[in-house]
């Protein structure tokens, strides 16, 4: 028998040659050029190029061509994107104007980020990939099988199964002596208990985004333009139907407008932006509250009451469990834990503080928050972020909430194991006492990134994702979602994007059916002997 002796770093270094999916395979035309497609045509524009939108484009190339403006750069080559040892790295480095990760501050005073990055919020996450419930696909009113095919689809390309690291190996067995059983093992599904999700990262610590489904379309169909910002949707002339874009170069002057349009006869504008991106255009191209909009001198185009309202963000608290800073190295989320009822999910993860230190945090959110915000425009330049408040603890169904939820961290933080792991001997009194929880609460709510809404199905589009008031304008991302998805909503965009972008070629085909039988000579009429 042939024996070869090949030490671990040689095998390694096969095994990613292997599993890396994008290996030889060719990628669409991207340009920061804004001229190379001015005035130029397009079957479908897709606002956006993260998530939702990559999935989705990648969809529609199969048949059509597709242009994706994307208001940043590439993720491919950033190691700070790419490389799992450099985890959290791109939220220090975050500006309100340049950076991959934005960051904003919603009006409740809490600090958030967004993507700004071909790939979007799947390029700055942490990278854990679990699907949404039954119970969420069945109130979508979605294609239980096509959702199941759009999933496995996502997954076959950029999902792996995790080599659990020091840490999450620790919290896992954390997070089952607080009770949260089942150990469901290594599942995509959204189930109770302990479980291990899956990961865009690879085996060999590359992230894989969502730009990386560019490259299974047809990427000759597909053309991205980056570091470009859309400043409004184009109507045609009776303000019906959208026609096209108008944008600018997101380093350039507002003043300088370029214009890029659909195909007439079938073509559409789809916005994938996100929960901010998506409405916030929206209300830039005069659809939105009426009164909000005559507010900045923009002319109504549809009086859409509900744009950026039902703005929902999961009210979360994160735990420090580590005595001070230390240098450890960086760990993304590999292990959930999902409350009786789906109520709370926790994770946990080694963030750095700064380029050489880092710090332990266990964190919780609220499943399913009752209070409600609302997004705003701040003013009519598309770079700048909009204002949007989401009422955190707002309801007393979410302080009382929070309250449980602190003491369930509490209790995983205090597990044998963790502070065994730790060293940690000397432990602080719990936080007992519902005045002393709920001010707890209140003074270290924060964000879990699951923000959603402000484009919510059946408020602001149909069923169909289509814009109320308007032809050929939809919109497919997370802001069209009541709640967030699952443990983390990342896999379920990832799938609404294919999913969608499914749907729509159906509809087309149905349409070019319709149009050959109404054409067919077996249909038309006889001349009169």
């Amino acid at each position: 028998m042939l024996r070869l002796n090949m030490s671990p770093l040689v095998l390694s270094f096969i095994i990613c040659m292997f599993i890396n999916p994008l290996q030889g395979m060719q990628m669409p035309y991207m340009t920061s050029d804004p001229k190379e497609v001015s005035g130029k045509s397009f079957d479908y524009i897709v606002v956006g190029g993260g998530t939702a939108g990559c999935s989705l484009a990648a969809t529609l190339s199969e048949k059509f061509s597709v242009l994706v403006i994307e208001r940043g750069g590439s993720p491919f080559g950033d190691p700070l994107v790419e490389e799992k040892k450099y985890f959290g790295y791109s939220l220090l480095k975050a500006d309100e104007y340049s950076s991959v990760a934005q960051s904003f501050i919603s009006r409740d005073g809490v600090e958030n980020y967004r993507g700004r990055v071909l790939g979007g919020s799947s390029a700055i996450n942490g990278g854990f990939y679990s699907r949404a419930s039954e119970e969420f696909v069945k109130k979508a009113g979605w294609d239980k099988d096509l959702v199941q095919e759009s999933y496995k689809w996502v997954e076959s390309k950029v999902v792996f199964m995790p080599q659990l690291s020091q840490w999450q190996s620790v919290v896992q067995f954390g997070f089952l002596e607080a009770g949260f059983y089942p150990y469901n093992g290594y599942n995509l599904e959204h189930t109770q208990g302990t479980k291990i999700g899956g990961s865009i990262y690879d085996q060999c610590g590359k992230r894989h985004t969502s730009a990386d489904l560019l490259g299974f379309g047809r990427p000759n169909h597909i053309t991205v333009l980056l570091n470009a910002t859309v400043k409004s949707v184009i109507f045609d002339g009776n303000k019906t139907r959208a026609v096209g874009v108008r944008f600018m170069k997101s380093d350039g002057s507002s003043s300088k407008s370029y214009k890029v349009h659909v195909e007439k006869r079938r073509g559409e504008v789809i916005l994938t932006a996100g929960a901010l991106g998506s409405p916030q255009i929206l209300l830039l191209s005069g659809i939105g509250p009426e009164d909000h909009l005559n507010d900045l001198n923009i002319p109504v185009v549809v009086n859409l009451r509900d744009v950026g309202r039902k703005m929902s963000d999961n009210p979360a608290i994160s735990l420090l469990v580590d005595r001070f800073s230390q240098n450890r190295t960086l760990e993304p989320p590999q292990v959930a834990a999902i409350a009786e009822g789906y109520k709370y999910i926790l994770e946990s993860e080694v963030l750095p503080t700064n380029i050489t230190t880092t710090r332990i945090s266990i964190a919780a959110k609220i499943a399913f928050p009752k209070s409600r915000g609302r997004l705003k425009l701040n003013s009519t330049n598309p770079r700048e972020n909009p204002s949007v408040k989401f009422n955190y603890l707002g309801s007393k169904e979410d302080l009382d909430a929070c309250l449980e939820m602190v003491l369930l961290l509490q209790h995983v933080a205090r597990s044998e194991t963790v502070t065994f792991y730790l060293g940690l001997q000397n432990r602080e009194k719990f936080l007992a006492g519902d005045e002393e929880l709920r001010s707890f609460c209140k003074d270290n709510v924060r964000t879990y990134y699951h923000y959603h809404g402000g484009c919510v199905v059946g408020s602001v589009v149909a069923e169909d994702y289509k814009v109320g008031g308007v032809k050929r304008l939809r919109v497919v991302d997370g802001s069209t979602f009541e709640e967030s998805p699952g443990t983390n909503p990342m896999a379920t965009v990832l799938m609404l994007g294919r999913y969608q972008g499914i749907k729509i070629l159906k509809e087309r085909e149905a349409a070019k059916e319709e149009d050959e039988s109404f054409l067919s000579p077996q249909g038309s009429p006889q001349p009169q002997p």
